[in-house]
């Protein structure tokens, strides 16, 4: 088969071209290239990472004891609060983002996104969102302190009287956050429906692209409902209106469905793309094709569309009715078989695979292993009996970080190894790479761990100060903090030392089939010369027949 050129031109109406970024100075631009957009989202994301992590060890070294004697208990809510929104609203979300916006128009044969402005504007709103919160901290009264979640009536309470605190500066921050997600779920769906090379029909993608296609539809149908409901509040802040205010007439349990209706679905929106990564990677380091590629990506859809009735189960103990609480139950319980068939196919692609623990292998078989403990607490969570009983307390924290740390962190640690190479065009360096693993690995078990038991004790969350017997567990945990907060440092060793004086890296060191790796490293700008007809499935170690019909004596 013969390829016929054919021009990649962008939804928005104008041919793709890029300036290549010839120093540092073009990751301050306001650049269109996704590649360049891509790298400013993952750099910007790992800033306010170290951030967030940062006000996470103040905050353990303020539970390793038992009185609360480091910091005052309103500095402690506000970083609390500060520490949940920038680890969601700028790290995972932004990192995944900027991690899908530099592979996926590779990864199906795009010169770039269907729209190269709007994804520069979605990009340059991180940052609003990201000053915005730190000046929150110079307002009287200090930051938002109703944690990330912002319940009323307490997120109603302005103890300063002032109209602009914290509390309205984190509303509008989120907002701004929220604009910047759905422009981001626009460009990547109508990217993925409309700019696939010729030949890749749905089921030739790969399904890093079904995870972020997956994920980006439930942002669509999610957002809109998160955006009411922060609007309505901020209403009730500053103009007085009783949507959720009590002694107004108002239901503050109104704003948990508007805010869980999304904000549970947010979840799989980042674990999608974990997923996907896992996906990528596996098949990569076993030499073997994936396990059960079309039944995967349909589980990605699948998860799509379950996460949209499992809200309620956060809000069992918030006046739910007994039918309502069933349903929810078994909803929750359902999602695991999507999820399920996912680590079946993994496990089946390891196996009897010719490993190569290399650095991205290291982090996502972690990942993997975090994530299947944090899905069965998952489905004890699901059941009303264990809910009611661990409700509120840090049974409930262990959970959501072993999916927010151990899994979706170490699966983008697992990424930024994997696609270092591609995106530089140097070798990172393995030693400190593997160093970097266990040390977060070690830290991750350390910290998060002892949040089951303290939990199942009856230790309750959002405290700065505790009874003597929880001493135990916290000492540990706030020792495997410190530990993961150190476990970063050979990491930015590594990525600046390796970018800036790393051995030169080949098109496809990993020897890995995808689109991605058929081009130059790092890519031209325009990604490819000429557009690549799509021939086979993806994951194919082992087959004979070729990936694309005018790349493939790149490989």
């Amino acid at each position: 088969m013969t390829n016929i050129p054919i021009e990649s031109i962008s939804i928005d109406g104008e041919k793709p071209h890029h300036q290549p970024p010839g120093n540092w100075k073009e990751y301050f631009s306001f650049s269109i290239d996704h590649k360049v957009i891509g790298i400013q989202y993952l750099v910007t994301s790992f800033l306010f990472f170290l951030i967030g992590g940062m006000f996470a060890m103040v905050i353990r070294g303020e539970l390793i004891t038992p009185e609360s004697d480091l910091i005052d208990r309103t500095v402690y809510n506000g970083m609390f609060t500060m520490h949940g929104t920038i680890m969601l609203f700028l790290w995972t979300f932004p990192s995944l983002v900027g991690l899908a916006n530099y592979l996926v128009p590779l990864m199906i044969g795009a010169r770039d996104m269907a729209f190269p402005r709007l994804n520069a504007v979605a990009f340059w709103m991180v940052p609003v969102v990201g000053i915005l919160l730190m000046g929150s901290f110079l307002v009287p009264g200090g930051p938002a302190q109703a944690g990330w979640w912002s319940y009323p009536p307490v997120s109603l309470q302005n103890p300063t009287g002032n109209l602009i605190n914290g509390q309205v500066i984190w509303l509008l921050a989120v907002a701004i956050s929220g604009v910047s997600s759905i422009m981001g779920a626009v460009n990547f769906v109508t990217t993925i429906v409309k700019m696939r090379a010729p030949g890749m029909g749905f089921f030739k993608m790969p399904l890093f692209v079904w995870a972020v296609f997956s994920a980006q539809i439930i942002q669509l149908f999610g957002l809109p409902a998160l955006t009411a409901g922060a609007v309505m509040l901020l209403l009730d802040l500053t103009v007085g209106t009783g949507f959720f205010d009590p002694s107004k007439g108002g239901n503050p349990v109104m704003f948990q469905h508007y805010f869980w209706f999304y904000s549970h679905p947010a979840v799989y929106v980042i674990i999608l793309p974990i997923f996907g990564i896992f996906s990528e990677i596996f098949p990569v380091y076993s030499r073997k094709p994936l396990f059960g590629y079309k039944v995967v990506a349909i589980s990605s859809m699948l998860i799509a569309v379950v996460s949209g009735i499992v809200w309620v189960h956060h809000m069992y103990v918030s006046g739910t009715p007994s039918w309502m609480r069933l349903i929810f139950m078994l909803t929750t319980m359902f999602v695991s078989v999507p999820t399920g068939i996912k680590v079946f196919a993994w496990v089946a692609t390891i196996w009897g695979g010719k490993l190569r623990l290399d650095t991205p292998m290291l982090f996502a078989l972690g990942g993997l292993v975090m994530f299947v403990f944090a899905g069965i607490t998952g489905i004890m969570l699901s059941s009303v009996p264990v809910d009611v009983h661990v409700n509120n307390t840090y049974f409930v924290v262990g959970h959501f970080h072993y999916v927010l740390y151990g899994t979706v962190t170490m699966g983008l640690y697992a990424a930024i190894y994997h696609w270092f190479p591609k995106m530089t065009g140097r070798m990172y360096l393995e030693g400190w790479g593997k160093l970097h693993f266990w040390l977060a690995f070690i830290g991750t078990n350390l910290n998060f761990l002892p949040m089951h038991p303290l939990g199942l004790q009856g230790m309750l969350r959002r405290v700065s100060s505790y009874a003597p017997e929880y001493a135990f567990w916290n000492i540990i945990a706030s020792i495997g903090g410190f530990l993961l907060g150190m476990s970063t440092l050979p990491f930015i060793f590594n990525m600046v030392i390796s970018w800036m004086q790393g051995e030169k890296a080949p098109n496809n060191p990993w020897r890995a089939i995808g689109l991605e790796w058929l081009v130059s490293s790092p890519p031209p700008v325009e990604n490819f010369e000429e557009i690549p007809i799509i021939l086979s499935e993806p994951y194919g170690y082992g087959k004979s027949e070729p990936l694309t019909a005018n790349l493939e004596s790149h490989a």
